[in-house]
Order: C-alpha cells, then structure tokens, then sequence
C-alpha cells in the first residue's frame, strides 16, 4: 500500500501521508464534536432557563406555603424560588440598603416591609435600586405603594455576614439606613418577626424600582468560550498539518522577498 501521494495545483504542491492524514481528520473530527457539544449543552441550558422562567412565573407558590422546616439559609431548594405574596406594604417602615451601584452611580437599595393577608407575618421585599445623588437634605425619591397588592418575587438567599448591633440602629428615623440586611437586628427594631430571607420582585410589579441585581439566568459563556476553543483547535490541527506537508509558506513569504 502506497503511504504518500503528491498533488499539485499550480506553484501550490503537497505531499500527503495518508496514515498521519487519517490521524489528523480524526482528531479535527473530535475537536468539532467536542465544539458542537459545548454548543448543544448551551441551548439545553438557554431552554431550561426559559421553561424555569415559565413554569416559575405561572406556578409560583404562595410565600406563606414554605414549612417553617424549610426556612433556613442551607436549603438549596429555596434559592431563587418564585413566590407569590398578598398583602400591603408598610411604607412608613423602609429601609435604605446603602452604598449599591446601578449604572455608575451609587444609591440605596428600596426593602419594604411587606404585611401577609394571610397570616399578618412581615416579609421583607426588596423593591429595587434609587439614586443617592441628591441635593442636600432631599429625601430619596421611594415611589411607595399603597393599598392592597399581589407580588410575585424571588427568594434571596444573602451570603453570611457579620451581624449588626441593633443598638447602632437607630429606630426613631425611617427610613433605617443600614448597610445590609440583618434579620435578627431588624426583628428587634421591628418588634416582630420577620421572614428570614429577603425577597426580590420580578419585573413590572407593583411598587417595583430599578431592579438592578443581576438577572438569574444559567450561565452559557463558558459552553460558548470552549465551543470556541474546540473549533479552533481543530482548524489549528489542520492548519498545522497542511503547513507541514506542503510549500504553502513558501507561497505566503514569496510576496515578501519580491
């Protein structure tokens, strides 16, 4: 069996072995496999966020339907879970969350305490982002709700840090201007209990501000980044491969040295 042959097509000549050439168009095959692969998992990824977002939005449970068991900070389940809530926003009882960023510019984070028909239990709603830039002594514009409303939110579950002093807080000015949110603090200024997790509202609710946390999506850029990586490799390996078994730098320097 012959293992080389030579084709030529004008200036351009290559001198092929087709037993490394098996090779090459074997692992260029695997590359783009691996490349569609990244690419499929991708969209698998874009239509499960999009039957979650569905499914989450049309079947999101009341807040007040959570066991009491399920309400601690190791729960996975309850991770970005759409919740629906009935009830009113106690206005005069806001909390200015300080130092959060949207666009460049600092402001407030808006978290409204929010009262359950159901069993009159607060929940506290974070309603979104408003500017801090503001004349001196000119309160934050809060745009608040008022009346009986129905809310569907996210539950947020915020990463552990050190707890505040309730004695550094002081009651007597509303809105409270914390840094964050502090369950155990905020019961005690409140003198009830609260839902032990902050909630987010979706988009276009009621009493809704900017709402400038990133949006909960399932993460494609890195599928997309190895896609990349795979196809590119493979047309490397190809390239690499032609390079080595024919004139064609020749070809490309020639104009150089002209």
């Amino acid at each position: 069996m012959q293992l080389y042959s030579e084709f030529r097509v004008r200036t351009f000549h290559i001198r092929v072995n087709w037993l490394v050439a098996v090779c090459v168009l074997i692992t260029c095959a695997a590359f783009m496999r691996l490349s569609l692969w990244q690419l499929d998992r991708a969209a698998e990824k874009v239509e499960a966020q999009q039957a979650l977002e569905l499914d989450s939005r049309t079947n999101a449970q009341p807040l007040e339907d959570i066991p009491a068991g399920h309400l601690h900070p190791s729960n996975a389940e309850l991770v970005n879970r759409h919740v629906s809530l009935a009830g009113e926003f106690d206005n005069e009882r806001t909390i200015l969350l300080l130092g959060e960023f949207f666009d460049g510019q600092i402001g407030y984070g808006v978290v409204t305490p929010f009262r359950l028909d159901s069993n009159n239990h607060l929940v506290l709603v974070h309603r979104g982002w408003t500017t801090g830039v503001l004349p001196v002594n000119t309160r934050p514009e809060l745009r608040p709700y008022e009346g009986p409303v129905e809310l569907t939110a996210q539950i947020y579950l915020p990463p552990n840090t050190a707890r505040i002093d309730p004695s550094q807080i002081d009651p007597s000015t509303w809105p409270l201007r914390i840094r964050r949110l502090d369950f155990d603090a905020i019961t005690e200024v409140l003198e009830e209990p609260v839902f032990p997790f902050e909630v987010r509202l979706t988009a276009q609710q009621p009493g809704g501000l900017v709402r400038h946390w990133p949006a909960v999506h399932y993460d494609v850029n890195q599928n997309l980044s190895y896609a990349v990586q795979w196809f590119g490799l493979a047309l490397l390996v190809l390239f690499a491969s032609v390079l080595a078994s024919s004139n064609l730098w020749s070809l490309i320097k020639a104009p150089e040295s002209e």
